[in-house]
């Protein structure tokens, strides 16, 4: 009789601890911080002394830039654009590609004010919302590659900065079609297209427009590395669970 209770006892206790039991979850966590940190919002303050000055949001360490990206060297200022309008060249290559995607992006940023032809009769100019807008042969202006970057770059008068709408290399782009536009405006014979490996950085005049492919380019295999990290788990996880099936049927 006592071991027929201590049997029944056994199975009892045993249905209890299997009761809860999930393949997918773990049944104790021990040490739960170590699963889930404690959650702190970003511009917040906190007096833990955890953070210096109570704020989980830093600023970036001194000295430092972002990846992909490097100081523009000429300043703010008049005498930053006389000095880029006479010494920046657009070190992109004059290609088809590049030119197409100029315009692609000057329909996008620059038409609506600038115009299609770069002749200053945009739409918001023909709306008189903005006015005195020159045309890119304006000979008062004389815009040249890098004069035409630099304001890009800083914005001018009542034109803002894109620089944070584009990169690098878009602007350089946008750059090649506003001076495209400019040799149209004077009538003069459109430009012989160079032909270079873009995948060479010895074609470039600098290297410098090749940063943000080689940083899109990295992103893009992080994120197939990534995907692919996470198929792969899918499909082990998938293959778990046909032979736990296949194992059940067979019980």
């Amino acid at each position: 009789m006592k071991s027929l209770f201590r049997i029944i006892t056994l199975i009892a206790v045993s249905l209890i601890a299997v009761s809860c039991f999930q393949e997918n979850d773990r049944n104790y966590q021990y040490f739960p911080n170590m699963y889930k940190s404690a959650s702190y919002e970003t511009y917040l303050e906190y007096n833990t002394g955890v953070f210096e000055n109570g704020q989980e949001a830093k600023l970036p360490v001194e000295g430092t830039i972002p990846r992909g990206w490097m100081p523009y060297e000429y300043e703010a200022s008049n005498e930053g654009y006389e000095n880029a309008k006479a010494n920046l060249e657009n070190p992109l290559p004059y290609t088809e590609d590049n030119l197409n995607k100029g315009k692609e992006l000057y329909t996008i940023y620059c038409a609506i004010c600038h115009g299609d032809k770069g002749d200053g009769k945009g739409t918001l100019a023909q709306r008189e919302k903005i006015l005195g807008i020159p045309a890119y042969n304006d000979a008062g202006r004389a815009i040249t590659e890098g004069s035409v970057y630099h304001v890009m770059f800083y914005g001018l008068n009542t034109m803002g900065s894109y620089a944070s709408q584009t990169n690098e290399f878009e602007r350089w782009q946008i750059d090649h079609y506003v001076m495209d536009l400019k040799r149209q405006l004077n009538g003069e014979p459109k430009r012989e297209f160079e032909k270079v490996d873009m995948e060479n950085p010895s074609s470039m005049k600098k290297g410098i427009v090749l940063r943000d492919i080689e940083v899109e380019n990295h992103n893009a295999q992080d994120s197939l590395h990534t995907n692919g990290a996470e198929n792969s788990t899918m499909e082990m996880h998938s293959e778990s669970e046909m032979k736990t099936e296949e194992t059940s049927k067979k019980n």
